[in-house]
């Protein structure tokens, strides 16, 4: 009696997980999953290139004569006016030089008038009046070149812009040429970027104004103020990198940007027939990018997928997906690869108007 009690009990245990198994089957059978295909259309993508920003006019500011830096009017970092006093070298020696030229050139109008009087009166020839004249000049000429180099020992500013730092201090011996600063003028600024041969004939073939103004991304990943405009494309590639170099110009009123900055510029471009799919859809596996492809039989199959472009909620796919394949919405991690399962398909149009009621 004991075994057929046991016996009984075993058979009801096993009754009862076999229902328990058949109803979660059931049960499993019953969900759908969602699965659309990429949307084709034209679009317009947002692509970042890495920049780098420079001052519309950046020079280096050196000495135009040798002597000691005996003043210096100006502090670094300061922004300073077209036309005004930086530095002063001491002008002793040039002063000098600029009275004897002048004592010469008094020196040699005596003589000159006293010629003309003697050529007047028929005493010396026209010749010697000539030669009298040509001395005249040439003290009047070393006048003006003593006057210059005096004139060189005042350091003024070519343009209005920002100061440096300082690469000499109060007293140092300079030499002809020796670099004193920089000074930048920031009132607006050069942006240049590089662009790989492709996206270049893209441009040139679909050239429009969306292509044209460009925002800049500063290092902080804020986005700056001021939109910019392409204006500039050099002439060669680069051999080495594929790439060709733009120029875009930027407004800068409030002195924000500086030169040598960093950042990204973001370039509007037009893509035809791109195909559009959730980023919700996607999943990534070492950095690469997979989509769940669901075939006619409603078998998954994991995929890799290249990415042209990326925009809010969605990618812009470049490889691996056609028009006509069908694709997980949502439950990418409830299956498994080689797992048939069932599905409801949504038209992609409405997908993409609705990625937030797709939520999982």
């Amino acid at each position: 009696m004991k075994r057929i009690h046991i016996l009984m009990s075993l058979c009801a245990l096993l009754y009862v997980t076999g229902c328990s198994t058949k109803a979660e089957e059931k049960k499993e059978e019953e969900i759908k999953f969602l699965v659309t295909s990429p949307l084709q259309k034209d679009t317009l993508a947002t692509k970042d290139y890495v920049c780098q920003v420079h001052s519309i006019q950046h020079i280096e500011v050196r000495a135009l004569e040798r002597g000691y830096l005996q003043k210096i009017f100006v502090d670094e970092g300061q922004y300073v006016k077209k036309g005004q006093l930086m530095f002063q070298i001491m002008p002793v020696l040039y002063n000098a030089e600029l009275q004897k030229s002048q004592a010469e050139a008094n020196y040699v109008g005596i003589e000159l008038q006293n010629t003309k009087r003697l050529a007047d009166s028929n005493i010396v020839s026209k010749n010697e009046l000539a030669l009298a004249s040509a001395k005249f000049d040439k003290a009047n000429a070393d006048v003006t070149l003593a006057k210059t180099h005096l004139q060189f020992t005042e350091i003024r500013a070519p343009f209005s812009g920002i100061m440096d730092h300082f690469q000499v201090r109060l007293g140092s011996l300079l030499d002809e040429g020796d670099l004193l600063t920089t000074l930048s003028d920031n009132s607006q600024m050069w942006v240049y970027f590089n662009v790989p041969e492709a996206e270049y004939l893209d441009y040139k073939t679909h050239h429009d104004d969306n292509m044209k103004h460009v925002n800049l991304v500063m290092a902080n990943n804020e986005l700056f103020e001021h939109p910019g405009e392409v204006q500039t494309i050099e002439a060669d590639f680069n051999n080495e990198t594929g790439n060709i170099a733009f120029r875009a110009t930027f407004p800068n009123p409030k002195a924000l940007l500086r030169h040598g900055e960093t950042g990204s510029v973001r370039m509007t471009v037009p893509l035809k027939n791109a195909l559009i799919i959730p980023q919700k859809a996607t999943f990534e596996v070492l950095e690469k990018k997979y989509v769940y492809v669901v075939d006619k039989n409603n078998v998954v199959r994991s995929r890799e997928i290249g990415i042209a472009a990326e925009m809010p909620h969605i990618f812009v796919v470049q490889s691996g997906l056609t028009k006509g394949d069908r694709i997980l919405l949502e439950g990418l991690r409830q299956v498994k690869e080689n797992e048939k399962i069932r599905v409801n398909y949504v038209q992609p149009a409405s997908v993409i108007s609705n990625l937030s009621l797709y939520a999982e």
